[in-house]
């Protein structure tokens, strides 16, 4: 049992998938030899409901929401189902905001996560052993009255150990691995361009991870002048976060992924580099995630705000976020690690992509080691010590 994450034995990936099954068709898919497994359910957005490195009675490192799936039902506000890899679209706030519409206060009375993003079912267009496509029509309107017609094309992928290692530059001989990437394609559908004077959506990618009392998220940043880079982290979306679960050294933000207490931070263009990630001591498992950052990015680029408020700039938003949830009736629920596209200014017909691949790596702590200060730019030790 892991203290402080569950009141009885966790279940395995095997478990959890025959769980699933149980309430929803999903497409399992797995590696070559079978270790590297994750489930995909296409009644909940196509979402990476969960994953494994090690096959059916290995860990399996996504949240799901037990109670909220067996009912079965949609609920007010935001239905979270769980998932490593869920589809979303932003803004949530603001102006141009697709969770508050015209005339609402940005409050939680009135916030309603669209369905699309939320209860909607996904058609599973293709499969193969290793993938999965879906894809989802729907039509969005925003605070102030902007209507996008939008397709929804989604990928899903197993990512073969060998293609992490030369992609990283890291060894990986004596871990376990499972990675998988979602290619996720956007397309203007409607008669009208995505003008930025009426509001614009971006592609919102969040991975919800089962949380430990010593699991710690780790962002690597782009060092710099705050005048030519930005603030390095955004720390005050629900209050200020406090000092004894947010702290920064030269290289790398270190952000508690306990769900103990209600927290989100953002990294900004000027700031975000192509990754972040987590470790978890008492999983023993390094969690990575990579995603699409376009060449040039710098300060000035245009990544969507979703600040619950009338906004100056509705376009000086974050590229990479991480929020830590409040434990639940049965205590801690999840933490997260999202990326998201710039601003996407589509004409009719015209599409953009955003990929985010996530990668749990375990075995050797030397090697481990050696792939946090390599990746994350800093070593077990550091990450563990850096919120005592």
């Amino acid at each position: 049992m892991l203290t402080g994450c569950a009141t009885q034995r966790e279940r395995t990936f095997g478990e959890d998938a025959a769980f699933l099954v149980r309430h929803s068709a999903t497409v399992e898919l797995a590696s070559a030899d079978g270790r590297a497994r994750i489930v995909v359910a296409p009644q909940y957005q196509g979402r990476v409901m969960t994953s494994t490195l090690s096959g059916p009675n290995g860990h399996s490192y996504g949240y799901i929401n037990d109670e909220l799936i067996k009912s079965g039902k949609p609920v007010p506000k935001i239905s979270v189902w769980g998932g490593e890899d869920r589809f979303w679209l932003g803004p949530e706030g603001g102006q141009f905001a697709i969770f508050f519409k015209q005339g609402d206060e940005f409050t939680l009375n009135d916030w309603q996560t669209p369905a699309p993003i939320d209860s909607v079912a996904y058609e599973v267009v293709s499969r193969t052993p290793d993938s999965v496509t879906l894809k989802h029509d729907c039509t969005l309107t925003n605070y102030s009255g902007t209507t996008f017609d939008v397709r929804i094309d989604r990928t899903i992928q197993i990512i073969d150990r060998d293609r992490v290692a030369r992609d990283l530059d890291i060894n990986l001989a004596m871990c376990d691995v499972v990675a998988f990437e979602s290619e996720n394609t956007i397309t203007n559908i409607g008669t009208a361009p995505w003008r930025r004077e009426t509001g614009l959506l971006s592609i919102w990618i969040l991975g919800m991870f089962k949380p430990s009392d010593t699991c710690t998220v780790v962002i690597p940043y782009k060092p710099g002048p705050d005048e030519t880079h930005g603030p390095v982290v955004k720390d005050d979306y629900f209050g200020k976060v406090p000092e004894d679960r947010l702290t920064l050294s030269d290289e790398a933000i270190f952000f508690r992924g306990d769900s103990r207490m209600r927290t989100k931070i953002g990294v900004g263009p000027g700031r975000s580099l192509p990754v972040c990630g987590s470790w978890d001591p008492e999983r023993g498992v390094l969690t990575l995630v990579t995603y699409t950052l376009p060449p040039g990015v710098n300060l000035s680029s245009e990544y969507i705000n979703s600040m619950w408020e009338h906004q100056q700039n509705p376009y000086a938003g974050d590229v990479i976020n991480s929020y830590n949830d409040a434990p639940g009736k049965q205590g801690p629920t999840f933490y997260e690690l999202e990326t998201s596209s710039p601003a996407l200014a589509l004409a009719p017909g015209q599409s953009a992509t955003h990929m985010h691949r996530t990668i749990h790596i375990s075995g050797d702590r030397s090697q481990l080691d050696a792939i946090a200060r390599r990746v994350l730019k800093a070593n077990l030790s550091e990450i563990e010590n850096a919120l005592p």
